[in-house]
């Protein structure tokens, strides 16, 4: 059975899921941000680069944000 031309139902299902994982990850990035604590603007900062950088910003938040967060 053809769906949509040439895609077929894995294609749509593998569609589907990468789609939702690259919606998730920045509300994942940015719930996390507003969680946290801070020194100074970092979390203005990060909070920008996840909302206008979506994919890239949380991936850089993930690798390099988390290590700036205050230790309580």
């Amino acid at each position: 059975m053809i769906l949509l031309g040439f895609i077929g139902p894995q294609e749509l299902i593998m569609i589907l899921i990468i789609s939702l994982f690259l919606f998730i990850l920045p509300i994942i990035a940015l719930v996390d941000i507003i969680r946290s604590e801070f020194t100074g603007n970092n979390k203005i900062v990060w909070v920008l680069i996840v909302i206008f950088f979506n994919i890239i910003g949380s991936i850089l938040y993930f690798l390099m944000g988390r290590n700036q967060k205050v230790k309580n």
